[in-house]
């Protein structure tokens, strides 16, 4: 498992990934993840969540289930309605794939 911290700035997400060299708006939450991130937060401006690839979901953790990749540059997930889109830095943090399945839980 790993942990990632989220930050709200002027009403954005956005994933602290202190060794990503590309720019800043590659690092933004949006299209349903920046309305996870509200929930996960309680409405907050920072959280921290645990994520997980294992094959079976560890206690107390939710689930993000990939359901339709969008070439060039993102993947559709499913956790209920709407749908969670995630982008391309979505392979940095996990080793170059889009995973079936994204498990997360606030730290």
């Amino acid at each position: 498992m790993k942990e990632y911290t989220f930050n709200k700035e002027e009403g954005r997400w956005y994933i602290d990934l202190p060794n990503w060299s590309g720019t800043k708006a590659a690092l933004q939450m949006v299209a349903g993840a920046d309305i996870l991130l509200d929930r996960l937060s309680n409405n907050g401006v920072c959280v921290t969540v645990s994520l997980s690839t294992d094959t079976t979901c560890p206690n107390g953790f939710e689930t993000l289930k990939r359901i339709v990749p969008t070439p060039p540059n993102g993947c559709i997930y499913h956790l209920g309605f709407p749908p969670v889109w995630l982008c391309d830095v979505t392979k940095f943090v996990f080793e170059g794939i889009f995973p079936k399945r994204i498990h997360f839980c606030v730290v």
